[in-house]
């Protein structure tokens, strides 16, 4: 069997940043206009390090009320900008590759990303894209550590592919899809391999730097690229 882990943003669906600006909308909105996102780093990250980082530079104590506060801020923006027309959409053969894996008995789709569950299944319906579609599914805030890692993940969902299946699952039949050298890192680091797609900030230099087991420039080469996640290639 192979169990394929997706990351979603500048992997599968392209937001047009509608993330951050929501991100950014909520801080004003709570803290009032000073409030800024410039220099935090999104790509790759967990959710709640990014919004316990953007709450401290507010001079804000990042309680877990005021994390939940923030949280649900963000929803209602992210909500109210993926409502606009044309923002959201699913990137280069990704519709496509789903339709075929998903017919697949050998694959056990799931999604491994850094976003909130809710947010981030908004960001892949808003892009024609059903969350049920993947019956695993690990989110930005199910680490069990504290400051969360996206290395702490990849466990995470390796169990849940095991009790789906009643038995153990070989690390090395799970495959890691992602953009960022963090998504190249967390598989790796549990003995996953890696599809990197160099849809998102980092070329595919930077990514075969990080070690990713195989690097494309998108995923529209449907074929060949299902041919790889079904261990045919």
């Amino acid at each position: 069997m192979n169990h394929l882990l997706f990351d979603i943003d500048s992997t599968m669906i392209d937001t047009s940043r509608s993330g951050m600006r929501a991100m950014r909308d909520a801080g004003i909105e709570l803290f009032g206009e000073g409030f800024s996102t410039e220099g935090i780093d999104y790509a790759g990250r967990l959710d709640p390090l990014i919004v316990h980082e953007l709450l401290a530079r507010a001079g804000v104590d990042p309680t877990p009320q005021a994390h939940a506060r923030f949280r649900a801020c963000y929803r209602g923006h992210l909500d109210r900008r993926l409502r606009e027309p044309g923002v959201a959409r699913s990137l280069p053969g990704v519709a496509p590759l789903l339709a075929r894996l998903r017919e697949a008995e050998d694959v056990v789709l799931g999604v491994l990303t850094g976003n909130y569950r809710e947010t981030g299944s908004m960001k892949l319906e808003a892009s024609g894209i059903d969350p049920s579609w993947f019956r695993v599914g690990v989110w930005g805030d199910e680490s069990p550590h504290w400051p969360a890692r996206r290395e702490h993940l990849p466990p995470i969902a390796i169990d849940r592919f095991a009790r789906l299946a009643g038995r153990e699952v070989d690390p090395s039949s799970v495959i890691v899809i992602g953009d960022t050298p963090h998504d190249v890192s967390c598989g790796l680091a549990s003995g996953c391999r890696v599809l990197a797609v160099a849809t998102g900030r980092f070329d595919i230099a930077a990514l075969r730097g990080a070690g990713a087991s195989v690097v494309v420039g998108d995923l529209s080469d449907v074929g060949a690229i299902e041919s790889y996640l079904r261990g045919r290639a």
